[in-house]
């Protein structure tokens, strides 16, 4: 009995330290789909892009209540959000549009003509423009962020896939899934396509580390006859190779840890998150995960990463400082993405199978318990400035450190280092 409620004790602690819990479920029209998430940070929504009913379900992040369902073409997939016109731009693979949706009215304003089969879709803050890679036809289009017109159509290698970008250096890159080898890299300004460049089998995922100036490249491999288990560092600069990572087998996904500088793949036939340092690009440890690893996200409030296992139907959490899997949540069937609302400071799992929503939160940061954070609309107040004081710190809505700030919607934390824990504020920066 003694030892029994020992443990109890144990359990209990290791609960108030991790603090990790699901908080509520979504539940989305039977065989919706969910496939894609994106947060407005302007109104504190979050939107779900559901490829089976060709819609896009919208949801309060003060509340967790439906708002509304937004009608798009066939098989909406991918979503991304522009702070600057506050707008969601959802990519419909079946339909060949990208439907452009109003984030105050949440009404779909206009349908731009994009490629076949279009995969994923991004935004350049730098240059106000949308990017769309088109995997039936092997283009990536180009969208102006502000009149939403078409500005280009690129030609780039087999299958483009996934988009990252450098804002840094205004430059777009492009994993080309079925060239087996290759990454387009698009100029933002001139709207054309600078290099190829040569990376592992199968290249599937990016991201980019903003503090070394790096974008990291997953390889996959040809599954299921073979499985590469590498992540090529490219320098941002010179869009050249400077490293080539061993991890995992067939690594399917990245994040970056502003924080603690580091690197996170996802592999999915290990069953393993390989922490990578952000400034030598070598192995700092490896991470039992669930089943079937497929997507990650780091939240920066709590300085933990959120790891989809797509075949295990949970979401294992793991320490930034660490590397240490903390616990395993369960969610709904299939999970497949992530985004954050730092203002509740959730974490939005979308559940492909289940056709639900996973919210998960955190009550260590603080954040969600602050009544002054506590929104009482779907519209809460920002404070307009023209730029950041002395020793801020700001995050995009994807929980992204921002180094430049450009005009658009922030939050940011005043001498709080870059977690935030001098408490986060809303901000609208002008032109």
């Amino acid at each position: 009995m003694k030892q029994a409620s020992i443990l109890l004790a144990i359990c209990c602690l290791l609960s108030a330290v991790h603090a990790q819990w699901l908080e509520a479920t979504i539940r989305l029209d039977p065989g919706s789909g969910p496939s894609a998430l994106c947060y407005n940070p302007q109104n504190n929504k979050v939107y779900c892009a559901n490829s089976d009913s060709n819609d896009v379900t919208v949801i309060d992040g003060a509340t967790n209540a439906i708002l509304a369902s937004i009608a798009t073409g066939g098989a909406a997939h991918a979503l991304c959000y522009n702070p600057r016109e506050n707008k969601v731009y959802c990519a419909n693979g079946v339909s060949n549009t990208l439907t452009v949706i109003d984030g105050l009215t949440d009404s779909a304003i206009a349908s731009v003509p994009v490629g076949t089969y279009s995969q994923h879709v991004c935004f350049n803050a730098q240059a106000n423009k949308v990017y769309c890679a088109n995997g039936g036809d092997s283009t990536v289009t180009v969208i102006d962020g502000a009149t939403d017109s078409v500005l280009a159509t690129l030609a780039v290698d087999n299958y483009p896939f996934d988009l990252c970008c450098d804002s840094q250096n205004n430059r777009v890159y492009c994993t080309d899934l079925k060239s087996y080898y290759h990454v387009t890299v698009i100029d933002g300004a001139a709207d054309s396509v600078l290099c190829t460049i040569t990376v592992g089998e199968q290249p599937c995922a990016l991201c980019v580390n903003t503090q070394e100036g790096k974008v990291y490249c997953a390889n996959s491999g040809d599954f299921p006859f073979d499985y590469d288990s590498t992540v090529s560092v490219i320098d941002g600069g010179t869009s050249q190779v400077v490293a080539t990572v061993l991890v995992g087998h067939n690594p399917r996904a990245l994040c970056y840890n502003p924080t603690n500088n580091r690197v996170y793949s996802a592999n999915w036939y290990d069953r393993t998150v390989t922490a990578i340092d952000g400034a030598t690009d070598s192995v700092i440890s490896t991470v039992a995960v669930g089943n079937g690893p497929s997507a990650l996200f780091y939240n920066h409030m709590n300085n933990k990463v959120y790891c989809a296992n797509s075949d295990g139907d949970d979401v294992t959490v793991i320490h930034g400082a660490t590397n240490q899997a903390l616990l395993n949540i369960d969610v709904g069937g299939r999970p497949t993405a992530f985004c954050h609302n730092p203002l509740q400071n959730r974490v939005y799992v979308a559940n492909y199978d289940s056709s639900t929503i996973s919210v998960i939160r955190d009550s260590m940061s603080g954040i969600e318990e602050s009544p002054k954070l506590q929104a009482t609309s779907s519209n809460p107040a920002a404070t307009v400035v023209r730029g950041l004081p002395p020793g801020a710190v700001a995050f995009d809505a994807m929980g992204r450190r921002v180094v430049n700030a450009k005009p658009g919607v922030y939050f940011v934390g005043e001498g709080s280092g870059a977690r935030g824990q001098g408490g986060m504020r809303k901000v609208v920066i002008q032109r």
